[in-house]
């Protein structure tokens, strides 16, 4: 059995696609089931519908074969154990600094306290650029941080920048391009490696058509 591991939400919309250029289809209409894990028209190709986190969890314990995951939840998360084959040009967004509009810059030598879900990749960005950051996590509503001072700035994902602009903010700082990866386990990638590279390199392909 290969199971994919899939990630909710606009990546899952944007995937489906390539995996049905693949000839990999689920039995069932996703969008309507709360169901997590479904048959596809192949009996040895399962997929599992997660958050982008827990899409790297089940990879990386041999839960999951395979997987498509945002590429800042592999930059916030190491990504150990898997690896990353193909950028699926899918999901496009960028990992941004924002904050609120015409606020005063801070001396150098002030600590900032930044608000994000991003901690690691937030650590690495202000340490490389000599500032003093003071990390607070959140899940969610990064844009309410700044507003309600709970924090100077935001490390985020900007789409539109809509949201940002709705809420007084600005972006700053581009960190990274972000778009979606097809990424493999390591060990099923040896003891599976026929039926995973002819699926992946299907799912390669499909990206090149569109």
């Amino acid at each position: 059995m290969i199971t994919i591991a899939l990630t909710k939400g606009r990546i899952l919309k944007d995937t489906l696609p390539l995996l049905a250029a693949a000839d990999i289809v689920p039995e069932e209409n996703i969008a309507e089931s709360r169901k997590l894990v479904f048959s596809t028209n192949h009996d040895d190709v399962q997929l599992l519908v997660l958050r982008g986190i827990d899409v790297l969890t089940y990879i990386r314990y041999g839960a999951a074969d395979l997987g498509v995951v945002g590429k800042d939840m592999l930059m916030e998360d190491g990504g150990d154990e898997l690896y990353e084959l193909h950028d699926l040009a899918i999901a496009r967004c960028r990992l941004m600094t924002a904050r609120q509009t015409q606020q005063v810059e801070r001396s150098a030598q002030s600590r900032l306290k930044v608000a994000t879900k991003y901690v690691n990749i937030a650590q690495r960005f202000y340490a490389e650029k000599g500032i003093q950051a003071d990390i607070i996590k959140l899940y969610g509503g990064m844009e309410l941080a700044p507003i309600m001072n709970l924090a100077d700035e935001i490390v985020d994902i900007v789409d539109t920048g809509k949201t940002l602009v709705a809420n007084g903010l600005e972006p700053v700082d581009f960190i990274a391009d972000i778009s979606s990866r097809l990424v493999v386990n390591k060990a099923s990638m040896k003891v599976k490696y026929d039926q995973l590279k002819s699926l992946t390199d299907l799912i390669a392909s499909a990206v090149g058509d569109n």
